[in-house]
């Protein structure tokens, strides 16, 4: 198992593209779907993208709520992936080609008064994979020997 912070994407060797991802204390297969030659074995690369958006905001909310009171009572989040158009959108700093859109609906329950709702949906965008996402992001890559 990797160490804590750690996680190790590996072939299982069972379909063309099913990879088997490890932490230090879960594993879980990704995979694309059988049009696209996989075997469907788990969510695909962008799926989990989106699952990673989806789960911070919704902890977010669920501490900031707990932290200060607020009476909610479950947040559900949808997400979807898309590409458009850099002339179609009026607050990006990309003029020409494509860019990725991920938006993303919330819904929260709960006895909350205007200003709390309004109060959630800023704090969902301090969630720290929003934050990520929003930010430049540097990827370092190298060989490993093995």
């Amino acid at each position: 198992m990797p160490d804590p912070g750690t996680v190790v994407v590996t072939a299982t060797g069972d379909g063309t593209y099913t990879q088997q991802i490890t932490t230090a204390t879960h594993t879980l297969l990704a995979d694309e779907p059988i049009a696209a030659g996989g075997a469907d074995a788990g969510p695909n690369p962008y799926e989990l993208l989106l699952a990673s958006l989806g789960s911070c905001t919704a902890i977010t909310l669920r501490m900031y709520a707990d932290r200060k009171g607020i009476p909610l009572t479950r947040a559900t989040i949808r997400l979807r992936h898309d590409r458009i158009h850099a002339r179609d959108c009026e607050d990006c700093e990309t003029e020409i080609g494509l860019l990725s859109r991920i938006t993303r609906e919330i819904e929260l329950e709960g006895e909350l008064d205007d200003e709390q709702r309004a109060k959630l949906m800023v704090i969902a965008d301090k969630c720290p994979v929003h934050r990520t996402l929003s930010s430049e992001i540097v990827i370092e890559t190298q060989e490993t020997a093995h």
